[in-house]
């Protein structure tokens, strides 16, 4: 008997849509015509499983019947076929292969399979060696991924050697400096030679024995630039300015810096001059002057965190509370440009840990990135890097792909392109979390505390993640650093964010700190001066990890907690309840020292004070280059083919070459692959207007108030432009920090309480002084501004390797603005009426270019005046291209026209903006205005007519959406067919509903929560204001003996509710392909398929799934059927989107039957509008089945647009589902699945969309019991 059975699993042709997309992409991308047909399949090998096992899981987890095809060992290869297959890397996260080893324990809970998988291609066609070698390129990325053959193994089970005992340095202390030259060159370090003598020195002056492999290591990690900022930390030993016109202002503000710092750092020896220095030097100023009251101050440094006065009402009335909000930018660039799936994932994972680790609860992102031209040819794809194209896709699935896992709403999504992001892609992550202040206890860590490694197991993934990102690159270490990219899990993090929500949970934490870089040496070794870790006892992935590899490895989703010994076992068995593995690891010693032991034996043993050096001190001159006064960014029109068009005197032409340039067309392909909507807290949708076509400038969002409810909304906006900061990193700088708080105001924020975060990202410093001007300079205009604005900034990260052989990254300052405010204070950008007026609020420059910061601060404060007195119906912040963009956006959400005043020269039209404003304000406002003396231009009016007309130029709303969607189409696209025809179903009109035989005064309501889960709070939320009863437990599966329990809980749970509602989320990452697999197969359960049974048809229960909850249903048959039955073949099921991407968007859904007592309270052949987020919500089935259920009114609800038709036109079809069937029933109505998400709606959620929110689905279910 063979051990190993191989199975291949590939779409049937109907939903093959990864397929057909690679198809279009090796034709039109690669330009290799000879294709004629691709497929794609799933391999997997499967050991260590017994038959009647397997042959369940063939059905049930590893295919899905309706929907793919299963082939046994092998599949038919044409003649004119090219097979390749595809694998990870050893040692990579697989999530399918781990999803499906966790899904065959629900069908046999002692099982143990050994599972591997892998992607198979065919490529049909006239294809040669060439092009097959070039498809291959594009499909494999070899810094996670290899070719593997088609050989099937004889076994599975991976034989790991024992690892070595840890190297010692012998004689190194004896070295001479030659000597030691030479080994620091063999090493690979990211460290300086002068560090390495500094290492030297220590052990030879102080500890008198050699160093240990581990200890060279971990201090490699310790002070490398990513954990110690060691760029920011060099002495500026003297600074010098060329001569030019635009120096003054730059030498001004450097001479204000001088000033500053020698009034806060007054007779202090110990501080000198640096870029941390210059950073942080406004927020000391503007704190010691008594501006900076709101932050919370702590020996954690875990994130910005600012104390916030919060009214909630938890049903008693009004009651204060003190709450605290967090913010955090990160970057993941050097990861991201080498492995962008998995780096952009880890990048928000990181971003999320850090306010995490403070205990804060993360609720919303926004995601900032940089790129060159993704629409270039392959061809020109620079040697040793992958196509932009691939780049950027890569980057969006793996950031959005965790995101929507994780259940984080991403409120904001913008790439900014410019052709030097070529030399290192830019990928920032910023977070917004919150907790109540009561929750978080931050205590000092004390001898006999002991600390407890939490969350994910230690593999080989991220070693050296912290040394990678701070090293030089060129395109020969490219192949090398594969291992320096960290997977991301998740599903696991979501369990952590659950676990610290937990207010007993919270307070028992003394201090908490995330493994971002550096793992357990920099995690743990940060947490106490003196500590003892054990590394025998850290969890691994697998065995042979050495001693040094468990030390340095960035494993994700990990936490290093610190608790009194006394509550340790507590602590531990709340993980337990959350399904997470946690390990006590280390304790806290009196002595400062850092001791890590392996086998027993002390392989670190350093003094703090050692490590606290941060390696040995670095010195530098700066020359800080002047701005050009000839190539001024501000006299110029930003895009070439704009002003080309100007010269001409076409303004037409301007206008739509505006509208289709990079930094202006349209991001709704890419930015709908992002949940912004999980949570039920998102003010804005990223796109508003009855059409969805109005971007937004800010992510707002209520503060995550578990129970209860809140007016406080938190906002966050970004602000940068490379072009302004390639002619001038001071003045980017200083209009970086000004755009993001215009962008606040024109969405109704107060910027004097806007605090702010900074992202600084630039090229390689070296030891030319000019080298260090772009830093600096971009640095000295943010601690202008902020002195000017008098508003600090408490955060920020520093990206110092943006160099790829000769080339460099624009020098980048991104300034986040954060501001908290009330929901009542929120304005939303699209244009809302005709007849309103345009008007223009521009900020004063001084000669220099730079903003007067009173006279802004003059303007916004009147913006926010008449905002209050509810003159302005809608505002926009202007960028570089000015202010025919600005109107557009703002027209195109509820395609409202725009009569341009003729009194505006066509130039005006793309002039500069930045930091002015534009807003659309009633008739009275002018007059308003005029009495108060508030400077202001009419620009415009607002029209019916769905055009812009500038004086005998009429620019139609067609026009102008085809040409800004066009440009990123092929990128990003937005829609994937042409199919527009008419769905002409009815209504079904029921003469009677089921009626309940079982009354009860308060249903109690079910929600499971698998590994994976992430709607189990919006979903209890909404029944619990419905006036239902909840019970929500999470089902364990960490051994046989957990999930034994987990059934006896769950069973016990569902024998007392009258409801079970199956939540969305992506039950395991929606592994094995294919979604809610977990949820089905775990309700396949003997025991629990009885009690789901009981409820229904012994107590007239009723059963409700919502997106991945829909998906449970449909695969276990409670709908259409009614009953636990499975699927066969020709079941109706869900599929991918049509447009092969998550899809997040809100969809209008129109109710077609009123069979079900689920839609009681809704009206019949209305439509409702509701947040729609999945990547599998195709609904398909066969004629016979979709006859059948329309006949029996099982069809409940259908996508359709704004006026209520129903049609296959995928703008509002967003799936593709046959029929536009969007929800369907049970026979009797009592089991009700659907894709969008009903119980994400509340007060001020999604206010920048039209219709109505609440089909009243949770109050007909608990009326039903009444």
């Amino acid at each position: 008997m063979e051990n190993v059975k191989r199975i291949y699993v590939e779409k049937k042709e109907a939903y093959a849509v990864k397929a057909k997309e690679l198809e279009g992409d090796l034709k039109s991308y690669l330009g290799i015509h000879g294709v004629e047909k691709v497929r794609v399949f799933i391999r997997y090998d499967v050991e260590n499983l017994e038959d009647e096992v397997f042959e369940k899981a063939c059905g049930m987890i590893f295919s899905e019947p309706p929907v793919d095809i299963l082939y046994r060992e092998s599949f038919d290869i044409p003649e004119n076929g090219h097979v390749f297959s595809v694998e990870y890397l050893p040692g990579q996260f697989d999530q399918r292969a781990d999803s499906a080893e966790q899904c065959v324990k629900f069908i046999k809970e002692d099982a143990n399979p050994i599972i591997k998988t892998a992607t198979t291609y065919l490529i049909c066609g006239n294809v040669t060696d060439e092009e097959f070698a070039s498809i291959k390129s594009y499909c494999i990325n070899p810094v996670d991924s290899r070719e593997t053959g088609m050989e099937k193994p004889d076994t599975l089970v991976t034989t790991f050697d024992e690892p070595a005992d840890v190297a010692i340095f012998d004689g190194f202390t004896d070295m001479s400096e030659g000597e030691l030259k030479e080994l620091y060159m063999s090493l690979g370090l990211a460290m300086t030679f002068k560090d390495f003598l500094h290492i030297h020195n220590y052990y030879k002056g102080e500890e008198n024995r050699n160093p240990s492999m581990t200890e060279i290591r971990v201090l490699d990690t310790y002070w490398s630039d990513h954990c110690r900022h060691t760029t920011f930390s060099t002495e500026l030993k003297s600074v010098t300015f060329e001569e030019g016109y635009y120096s003054t202002p730059i030498e001004t503000a450097y001479q204000s810096y001088l000033d500053t710092r020698e009034e806060i750092f007054a007779g202090r020896e110990d501080k000198f001059p640096c870029l941390m220095d210059l950073a942080l030097m406004a927020m000391r100023k503007l704190k010691k002057d008594g501006k900076l009251q709101d932050m919370e101050e702590s020996d954690e440094i875990n994130a910005c965190s600012i104390v916030v006065p919060v009214t909630v009402d938890y049903g008693n009335g009004p009651e204060k509370e003190e709450w605290l909000v967090f913010f955090k930018n990160e970057t993941h660039n050097h990861p991201t440009e080498i492995e962008p799936f998995g780096g952009a994932a880890t990048c928000l994972g990181g971003a999320i840990r850090d306010p995490l680790s403070g205990r804060g609860y993360v609720y919303q992102a926004m995601r900032v990135t940089g790129a060159a031209d993704p629409t270039v040819p392959v061809k020109d794809t620079l040697k040793g890097k992958l196509p932009q194209k691939k780049l950027v896709r890569g980057a969006a699935g793996g950031y959005s792909s965790y995101g929507n896992q994780i259940g984080l709403a991403t409120g904001f999504v913008k790439e900014i392109y410019h052709p030097d992001y070529v030399a290192k892609r830019m990928e920032i992550g910023a977070v917004m979390g919150a907790a109540p202040r009561s929750n978080v206890i931050r205590e000092t860590s004390d001898p006999g505390d002991i600390i407890i490694l939490l969350g994910g197991r230690t593999g080989r993934d991220g070693c050296g993640g912290a040394t990678g990102s701070s090293k030089v690159h060129t395109e020969q270490s490219i192949e090398t650093c594969g291992a320096e990219v960290q997977k991301g899990n998740a599903p696991t993090e979501r369990k952590i964010q659950r676990l610290f929500r937990r207010p007993e949970v919270s307070s028992i934490i003394k201090k908490c700190n995330d493994f971002g870089a550096g793992g357990v040496s920099v995690a743990i070794g940060e947490l106490a001066d003196g500590l003892q870790v054990d590394l025998d006892k850290v969890p691994k992935k697998y065995a042979g990890l050495d001693g040094t590899e468990l030390a340095i490895s960035e494993s994700q989703e990990r936490m290093a907690v610190v608790v009194d010994a006394k509550d340790v076992d507590k602590f531990l068995g709340y993980a337990l309840e959350e399904n997470l593995e946690a390990v006590p690891v280390a304790e806290v010693t009196k002595e400062p020292r850092l001791v890590l032991k392996w086998r027993g034996k002390e392989i670190v043993n350093l003094s703090r004070a050692f490590l606290d050096t941060n390696g040995a001190h670095q010195e530098t001159d700066v020359y800080v280059e002047a701005p050009d006064r000839e190539e001024n960014y501000f006299e110029k029109v930003a895009v070439k083919e704009v002003a080309d068009a100007l010269d001409k005197g076409d303004v037409k032409q301007a206008w739509l070459s505006l509208l289709n340039d990079l930094n202006v067309c349209s991001q709704k392909g890419l930015v709908e692959m992002f949940d912004a909507s999980i949570g039920a807290g998102s003010v804005f949708m990223p796109y508003g207007g009855k059409y969805q076509l109005t971007e937004t400038q800010a992510m707002v969002a209520k503060l995550p108030v578990l129970k209860g409810s809140s007016d406080t909304v938190t906002m966050m906006s970004y602000g940068f432009d490379p072009y302004l900061s390639s002619w001038s990193p001071y003045h980017g700088a200083v209009y970086a920090v000004t755009e993001s708080m215009a962008k606040i105001v024109a969405n109704g924020g107060d910027y004097k309480k806007i605090r702010f975060t900074f992202q600084e990202y630039f090229r390689r410093m070296t030891q030319d002084p000019a080298r260090w001007s772009q830093p600096f300079a971009a640095l000295l205009g943010a601690y202008d501004a902020q002195m000017g604005y008098g508003l600090p900034s408490i955060g920020g990260k520093d990206s110092m390797s943006g160099t790829f052989n000769d080339i460099d990254v624009p020098p980048t300052l991104v300034s986040f603005a954060v501001d908290v405010t009330t929901r009542q204070n929120i304005i939303s950008p699209e244009l809302k009426k005709a007849g309103n007026k345009l008007v223009l609020f521009e900020i004063e420059k001084d000669e220099f270019d730079i903003p007067v910061y009173e006279k802004v601060m003059n303007t916004y404060d009147a913006i926010l005046g008449m905002m209050e007195e509810d003159y302005v119906a809608s505002a926009y912040a202007l960028d570089s291209n000015g202010l025919a963009a600005a109107i557009s956006k703002m027209a195109f959400g509820n395609q409202l026209g725009v009569k341009v005043s003729d009194s505006l020269q066509a130039k005006e039209l793309f002039a500069n903006g930045l930091g002015s404003i534009v807003a659309e304000v009633s008739e009275e406002a002018l007059a308003y205005m005029e009495d108060n003396d508030i400077d202001y231009t009419l620009v415009g009016e607002v029209t019916e007519e769905a055009a812009f007309v500038y004086g005998d130029v009429t620019i139609t709303m067609e026009e102008a959406l085809s040409t800004w969607k066009e440009k990123l189409d092929k990128v990003f696209p937005y829609t994937s067919t042409k199919d527009k025809t008419k769905v002409d179903s009815g209504l079904y009109k029921a003469d009677s509903i089921y009626v309940c035989k079982n009354k009860v005064a308060r249903p109690t309501v079910f929600i499971p929560v698998f590994p994976g889960t992430n709607c189990e709070y919006d979903s209890a939320r909404a029944f619990e204001r419905a006036g239902a009863d909840t019970i929500v437990k999470v089902f364990k599966n960490q051994n046989a003996e957990d999930i034994r329990s987990s059934v006896e809980e769950f069973e016990k749970a569902i024998n007392q509710a009258q409801i079970i509602m199956f939540p969305g989320g992506f039950s395991a990452g929606d592994e094995p392909d294919g979604s809610a697999k977990f949820f089905a197969t775990a309700f396949q359960n003997e025991k629990m398929k009885e009690a789901v049974t009981k409820l229904l048809n012994e107590r007239d229960g009723l059963a409700l799934g919502i997106c991945n909850g829909f998906q449970a249903l449909i695969k276990l048959g409670l709908v259409p059927n009614g009953q636990i039955t499975g699927q066969d073949e020709n079941s109706p099921t869900l599929t991918y989107n049509t447009i092969n991407r998550h899809i997040s968007k809100m969809v209008y859904t129109k109710v077609v039957s009123n069979k079900s007592p689920w839609l009681m309270e809704a009206e019949l052949g209305k439509t409702y509008v509701n947040p729609a987020s999945h990547g599998e919500g195709r609904f398909v089935a066969p004629k016979e089945w979709i006859d059948k259920l329309f006949a029996n009114g099982q069809v409940a609800t259908q996508y359709a647009d704004i006026n209520g038709n129903i049609s296959m036109d995928e703008e509002w079809n967003i799936n593709g589902s046959y029929a536009s069937i969007e929800g369907i029933t049970s026979p009797d109505g009592r089991c009700f699945g659907k894709m969008a998400h009903s119980e994400r709606r509340d007060v001020s959620v999604a206010m920048n969309i039209y219709g109505e929110q609440d089909m009243k689905i949770f109050e007909s279910g608990v009326k039903y019991f009444k």
